[in-house]
């Protein structure tokens, strides 16, 4: 499909980063180029391939050739803990790794083959720039994403050319790419949200705009242009962008927000209705397995302002199934898990026979993925989403085993047992709280826990709060009783010895973070991580102090952790 778009439009630009930028041609020829090297190093259809490269335009010809050789690409992200790379290459198994320079001091020894695209380019390019010929099947893989894990260890699904091909037929057409200009590409790799905002310009003939790493970033992109196609987005950024964003200047910027990865809410949508109306959004629901989206809604001026905004219909070649406890359908209204069969269902889990068994399930059409979710057919015939039947959730988009954290936590020396829970800050707003037991140690220490946990787990699955506590509650039946703990978690957020705001400096810091941090009061003492902040939480403090007239960069926020020391170093906006 990419390879149509190449043939039929060679000059039109089809990745820009920057200043740099490539048309449709040098892209097909360089990934060509690619493709057969590593068709040269033994990659055949469903070898693995890991890549582990920045946002750039290596990063796009690295994708398209390992498809093109018949490989699967297995994302590799830099910003990942080492061992958690470690662990990925070792259980992919992968032929050849695809990487940089800047980067081999970060990886892992890793003992087969790898091509650094800067150095090693002077040999690729002396391959041939023709398309290649590798005879390709419907069931052959084309990635392998990893996920959180309740074991403790990330698990890879398996999705096919079948699988993603559906998708993005579907998708290309579904949100009308090819009207408008193209997509930014503002995530990582590993989150098959980027599927979406990267391949459907690519096979519509538009142009993909690589932008780095965080919300900022994204927002001046959209700044910069007016009449892209579509902006793939989870509802924890659209609520930034609603605050970074001038209310007069957002109309027109993209034909349609496409939401997803967790719950949506109504409430998130109030700025994009009023100030962008033309701009569709749709809330899109999918898992992991499943190829990024099974099913969405669309929204309408009709809908209400509050409320959970439903998940909605099939996508092409898709059957969704809501279930009881006997793989039984329920009737209209009730409550079920939803179980979704047809193109999107990927292979399986890599190396993971058992959890294979278990998640996919055969029926008289084929295989069905269990997805964990709950759901019910609304009176109009879409589906509800209603939480999930186990222990897995979404923060900012991203799937979480709340076991894996627990695992890990559990192997610091300070830590005898843990529970880990999510607080619902308000809609759309979830967070990751660690109910800590003292370990052998007994030193309370967040800043010792929270650097050990960075060290194993991204980001997204550190904990925004750690409250230590004598003995987790137990449930009649001697389990944890997190719904005991999430109960206590508002209650201990603040520092315990607060000092309130002196100065009116301080003061406006304060009342910013608790209208950000929803925690009130907010003491001048407290630390901003203890409070729930994030990267995120953390754009947002910054966009209102500009707004305030206090200058404040996001190196600052994160090495000046309470209100006291932020305000002492916070300059004039003016």
């Amino acid at each position: 499909m990419f390879e149509a778009q190449a043939e039929s439009a060679p000059d039109t630009i089809a990745v820009v980063c920057g200043d740099a930028q490539l048309t449709y041609r040098e892209l097909n020829d360089r990934a060509n180029q690619l493709a057969h090297e590593l068709v040269r190093l033994g990659v055949r259809p469903d070898s693995l391939v890991g890549i582990c490269l920045d946002r750039s335009p290596r990063m796009v010809i690295a994708l398209l050739a390992v498809l093109k050789a018949g490989g699967a690409y297995v994302p590799l992200d830099p910003s990942y803990p080492q061992e958690r790379i470690e662990f990925m290459l070792r259980d992919a198994g992968v032929t050849v790794l695809l990487t940089q320079s800047e980067l081999m001091d970060t990886l892992p020894s890793y003992d087969g083959p790898q091509l650094c695209l800067d150095t090693d380019c002077e040999a690729i390019e002396k391959n041939s720039r023709e398309n290649l010929t590798i005879e390709i099947a419907s069931e052959n893989l084309a990635y392998v994403i990893y996920t959180s894990g309740s074991t403790g260890q990330p698990k890879g699904a398996m999705i096919t050319h079948r699988g993603l091909a559906n998708y993005l037929r579907w998708a290309t057409e579904a949100y009308d790419v090819a009207n408008g200009c193209g997509a930014p590409v503002h995530s990582s790799i590993s989150f098959d949200l980027t599927v979406t905002s990267l391949f459907t310009p690519l096979l519509a003939g538009r142009s993909v705009f690589l932008v780095p790493d965080g919300i900022e970033a994204l927002a001046e992109a959209l700044l910069a242009r007016t009449n892209y196609s579509l902006v793939k987005i989870t509802p924890a950024h659209l609520r930034a962008l609603a605050e970074l964003l001038p209310p007069d200047e957002v109309a027109g910027r993209v034909r349609a927000l496409i939401i997803g990865g967790e719950a949506l809410h109504f409430e998130g949508l109030r700025f994009w209705r009023e100030y962008a109306s033309a701009t569709r959004l749709i809330n899109e629901y999918g898992p992991t397995e499943t190829v990024v989206g099974c099913c969405v809604y669309e929204v309408t001026a009709d809908d209400p302002q509050a409320g959970p905004v439903p998940i909605g219909r099939a996508i092409a070649n898709t059957q969704l199934h809501v279930l009881d406890e006997n793989m039984q359908p329920v009737a209209a209204g009730e409550t079920g898990e939803l179980l979704i069969g047809g193109a999107g269902v990927a292979r399986g889990y890599l190396n993971r026979p058992d959890l294979t068994q278990a998640r996919f399930v055969a029926d008289a059409f084929g295989t069905m993925y269990r997805s964990g979710d709950l759901a019910r057919s609304m009176p109009d015939g879409n589906l509800e989403y209603l939480g999930r039947v186990d222990d897995q959730v979404k923060i900012r988009g991203y799937r979480i085993e709340l076991g894996e954290i627990e695992t890990a936590l559990r192997q610091h020396l300070g830590v005898s047992d843990c529970a880990v829970v999510v607080c619902e800050a308000a809609a759309d707003e979830r967070r990751l709280v660690a109910f800590v037991v003292p370990g052998e140690l007994q030193n309370r220490d967040n800043a010792s826990v929270r650097t050990f946990l960075e060290n194993k787990l991204p980001d997204y699955m550190v904990p925004a709060t750690f409250v230590w506590i004598e003995t987790l509650p137990l449930t009649t039946n001697g389990k944890v009783d997190r719904k005991a703990l999430v109960s206590q978690a508002p209650a201990v957020v603040a520092d315990a010895a607060f000092v309130e705001a002196r100065t009116p400096v301080e003061e406006t810091l304060a009342g910013i973070w608790s209208a950000v941090l929803k925690v009130d009061p907010v003491g001048v003492n407290d630390n901003f991580f203890d409070l729930g902040g994030d990267s995120i939480l953390g754009t947002l403090i910054l966009a209102r102090a500009a707004r305030a007239g206090l200058k404040l960069s996001p190196s600052q926020l994160f090495e000046y952790q309470t209100i006291a020391e932020l305000a002492a170093v916070a300059g004039s906006a003016n």
